[in-house]
């Protein structure tokens, strides 16, 4: 079986791809911040990143940092070329090559980074994960009113459909950009949001308001959409009962 180090390894997606890994009788090693032997900031790179490349057969790439992100797989890039790694493998956002938002744009200069960075190479796009619809729900409902950007829909997928798909990457050859994973409905932002004021056992009144800009351009024209790719399993009211208890 493989050694596989799976980098940002304890968060929302690193830990369910090492434990798919896992589960097929790999050999992870996690690299993150808080996570012995192989505890370090990727943005500031050093010796134990070297040390957690060393001799593994690939690399998942799941860190996902709001500043520095670029930095940090660049420091990887470059330990991983050092170590003669043999395979790359990457979650980026479904429009990263479209949406004028800063986290995206540097999702696609890490792409970049990694189609020239001369090591086999994956690249999985994928929608938004249903935690992150539920975060962004969450924050919108803590008024009595729900604002929400008019015109909007999403099309959710579970992060462990992703880190499967990841891990299913991880151990077959490069492929240069995977086909993209979305989830299995494409939902308007209200209808999503119906369903999380129900499943919390809320009320609030939900007013959709239209917004500036080329980023909620995007958004109205579908940019962050995968329809074609509509490969997961899980609604967003599953996810919701799981996550509530319904």
């Amino acid at each position: 079986m493989s050694t596989i180090l799976v980098t940002g390894g304890t968060g929302t997606l690193g830990r369910p791809v090492c434990d798919a890994l896992r589960g097929d009788g790999h050999e992870v090693r996690v690299l993150s911040r808080h996570s012995p032997p192989y505890a370090v900031d990727l943005r500031e790179g050093g010796p134990l990143v070297d040390s957690a490349v060393d001799g593994v057969d690939a690399v998942v790439h799941c860190t996902n940092i709001l500043r520095g992100d670029a930095r940090a797989a660049g420091n990887l890039l470059e330990a991983a070329r050092r170590a003669g790694v043999p395979h790359l493998v990457y979650i980026s956002i479904v429009g990263v090559d479209r949406m004028p938002y800063a986290h995206l744009k540097a999702k696609y200069v890490i792409e970049r980074l990694i189609e020239r960075s001369g090591l086999g190479w994956t690249v999985l796009r994928a929608t938004q994960f249903h935690d992150l619809i539920l975060q962004l729900l969450e924050g919108l409902a803590k008024p009595p009113v729900m604002l929400l950007p008019k015109d909007v829909s999403f099309q959710p997928v579970e992060k462990t459909e992703a880190a499967a798909r990841l891990a299913e990457l991880a151990t077959g050859p490069p492929v240069g950009r995977a086909e993209d994973l979305g989830g299995p409905e494409i939902r308007r932002l209200t209808d999503l949001a119906d369903a999380y004021l129900t499943a919390a056992g809320k009320e609030r009144r939900l007013v959709e308001l239209p917004l500036p800009g080329r980023l909620y351009r995007g958004f109205r024209n579908g940019d962050q959409l995968a329809p074609d790719r509509a490969l997961g399993r899980v609604t967003f009211e599953e996810f919701l009962a799981h996550r509530f208890g319904g």
